[in-house]
């Protein structure tokens, strides 16, 4: 089950809904309704892997438990509870991986094991191991209830695809709470604007980079290189954003206030500025649980720049079992250590060359994200550089490639992944409170027009469903 497929739309999400506003007055059935809600949600797609959740999930509960009933061995179970979860995590994301690389270093032929990938594990088991670690750090109180601890990891709008949430910053919710009219309206309508990114950006924008990456190396040239590019640049900007704005909109709605987890990347000025906007409940995470453990900038610029590495080449690989995220992490890794020490000094340039440098970084290093392997994204990059020479194959390829629809999806994709439109709409909101209405109503339009294009076109699941 997937937030844009028919039955979640018409089915799940209103009844749910209905029910929950039916028992909004009572924290105790809203809790049991939206923890029973959220099992079956996962259930419905991974009907065997909802064990491994839960028994995730009772683990570091019990971990912290016996930390507060046992203080002078807290390290142990703080230890094991993160030895489980992470193995839980490298056993069923990282075997085959694992396996590959071993028999290419030293010439084996091991058979892969071929185990199935839960849906959402890396984000469920970093919010369980969020935790116990909060726990352990004394930076939230250990929750007795093992029902709200379960409803914290699997709450059905963050659960496959995140945001990553963190419990400290929904404790309170989970035991007081408060559905209003206005949160509902400004929830759903946050929903609206969400699926309508996904749907008729994210989806169309699909279309053309999976044909660019799908053409044969004698087809490809720089300008279908340069096209896909750029169109997967967009494509999976809006695909997560439009998930978590999304996941943040039906959380509102439900009464949960969940971080921004996108606050306009493509404008950034730097690398740096670009990890403070892109994905931030990850960026977040790392920071906080493995960064600064590992002593952040506090040990000197060797220290700091092995540290920041480390962090890279971890998101990289949390993002999937393959070189190619590897590469991804160290190469954003290795921008931030550049413009740490000084060798790029972005912030001296002038503004429209600072968010230039940025963008581009960040679109050749989506190319290894992209790619099916490291041949083929080797192959895209070399071709954007040197494949100016079009052949007859190259030519017919791309003048199918520049369709009506890719062409105005992409012209869309510029001007909605700036904050014009939002504050656009807030200055209107400011200036004539009673025009908030055209607000929601552009909304309903994008949701009625996501509606015609899911009934008329192939689904496209979201990208980080497979994370």
């Amino acid at each position: 089950m997937v937030f844009s497929s028919p039955t979640f739309i018409f089915l799940f999400l209103p009844l749910v809904f209905i029910i929950n506003l039916c028992c909004r007055k009572s924290i105790k059935w809203s809790n049991a309704l939206l923890l029973l809600a959220s099992l079956l949600f996962y259930a419905w797609g991974e009907p065997v892997y909802v064990l491994l959740m839960l028994l995730t999930t009772f683990v570091n509960y019990l971990a912290a438990l016996l930390m507060v009933r046992f203080p002078a061995k807290k390290k142990l179970f703080v230890t094991l509870s993160v030895v489980w979860s992470l193995g839980i995590l490298v056993f069923f994301k990282y075997t085959d991986f694992l396996i590959e690389s071993v028999n290419g270093l030293l010439g084996l032929s091991m058979k892969t094991v071929g185990i199935a990938l839960p849906i959402g594990i890396s984000f469920f088991t970093f919010q369980a191991m969020s935790y116990v670690l909060d726990v352990y750090r004394g930076d939230a109180e250990c929750e007795k209830s093992f029902f709200r601890v379960m409803l914290y990891i699997s709450l059905f709008p963050q659960l496959i695809a995140g945001p990553i949430v963190k419990y400290h910053d929904v404790a309170k919710e989970l035991s007081c709470r408060s559905v209003t009219a206005k949160k509902t309206a400004e929830g759903l309508r946050r929903f609206c604007f969400g699926f309508g990114k996904k749907v008729l950006l994210s989806n169309a924008l699909a279309v053309t980079a999976d044909a660019v990456y799908a053409l044969s190396p004698d087809a490809l040239s720089a300008p279908a290189a340069w096209l896909g590019a750029i169109a997967y640049l967009f494509q999976i900007y809006f695909d997560f954003s439009g998930y978590s704005d999304m996941a943040i909109g039906l959380g509102r709605a439900f009464g949960f206030t969940f971080r921004e987890n996108f606050n306009y990347p493509y404008v950034s000025a730097s690398m740096q500025d670009f990890w403070r906007r892109w994905h931030i409940s990850l960026s977040t995470w790392f920071k906080e649980y493995v960064y600064i453990p590992l002593g952040g900038n506090r040990k000197g610029k060797l220290r700091t720049g092995i540290n920041k590495l480390t962090v890279f080449l971890l998101t990289g690989l949390w993002h999937g079992a393959s070189w190619n995220f590897a590469i991804w992490g160290l190469y954003h890794g290795g921008f931030l250590m550049l413009e740490s020490y000084g060798i790029l000094k972005p912030n001296r340039w002038p503004k429209i060359l600072r968010r230039i440098y940025a963008v581009l970084a960040a679109m050749v290093g989506f190319v290894f994200f992209r790619a099916e392997t490291l041949q083929k994204a080797v192959l895209v990059l070399k071709e954007m550089l040197l494949g100016w020479q079009m052949t007859p194959a190259a030519l017919a390829e791309l003048s199918l490639l520049i369709s009506p629809l890719s062409v105005a999806a992409l012209l869309l994709s510029f001007f909605a992944c700036t904050p014009v439109m939002h504050e656009a709409g807030e200055k209107l909101a400011a200036r004539c409170p009673k025009s908030e209405w055209c607000i929601y109503l552009a909304a309903l339009v994008l949701f009625l027009l996501s509606i015609l294009s899911l009934s008329t076109a192939a689904y496209n699941p979201f990208i980080y469903f497979r994370f």
